[in-house]
């Protein structure tokens, strides 16, 4: 058996240490190994942009619209179609809009219901805003005090809105319908309420 003296193990004891410290310091650490390459593989990916899509409003594509309207103590319905296909309704083309009227009172004492007024306000729309648009539209009443709208009675009636600028998308129509609701069923008297509304139609392509 060999023995070493106490000096030469420790000069070879210190020997090995430095030679593990060398060897720790040029290489990776265990729990690194990967880390670095996948680290630097990784790109970060632009989206690309989608189209935006656009839907347009059009209330008459079932072919008719219903909206409930109150005025006052008169609650409304009106009804809005057209005669001319919704396919057909393009922008050089005279498009008819025929609406209804029909009202009730919540406290009906045999007071009538009249409408003395209606006009129509159209707004029509580009695929950049608003464009120019026809004049209003309007029926007055021949009538004193008005048509009688009370159910069973209606009003009807029928618009013819001129072409377009060939840019348009889609047309809103404003409806203003002006009342007078008798204040007893035998006075001379009446009180005047107003009814507004809406509805969009698609201008065919």
């Amino acid at each position: 058996m060999f023995r070493v003296s106490g000096k030469k193990a420790v000069a070879t004891a210190a020997l090995g240490a430095a030679l593990v410290l060398t060897m720790s310091g040029c290489g990776t650490a265990p729990w690194a190994v990967g880390t670095t390459s996948a680290a630097t593989s990784t790109k970060t990916s632009t989206p690309t942009p989608k189209a935006t899509i656009t839907s347009i409003v059009n209330e008459l594509a079932t072919g008719s619209a219903q909206h409930q309207l109150q005025a006052g103590d008169a609650a409304l319905t009106a009804n809005y179609w057209s005669t001319l296909s919704m396919d057909q309704w393009k922008a050089d083309a005279n498009k008819p809009i025929s609406f209804s009227l029909i009202g009730a009172l919540g406290t009906d004492e045999g007071q009538g219901v009249y409408l003395s007024r209606v006009s129509l306000v159209v707004a029509v729309s580009g695929p950049k805003g608003s464009l120019e648009s026809p004049a209003p539209l309007s029926d007055q009443s021949t009538v004193a005090p008005g048509y009688d709208i009370k159910s069973p009675y209606s009003y009807s009636q029928t618009f013819i809105l001129p072409a377009v600028d060939p840019a348009a998308t889609s047309v809103t129509l404003s409806f203003t319908y002006e009342l007078l609701i008798q204040t007893t069923p035998t006075s001379g008297a009446y009180a005047k309420q107003t009814a507004s509304d809406q509805i969009t139609i698609a201008i065919a392509e």
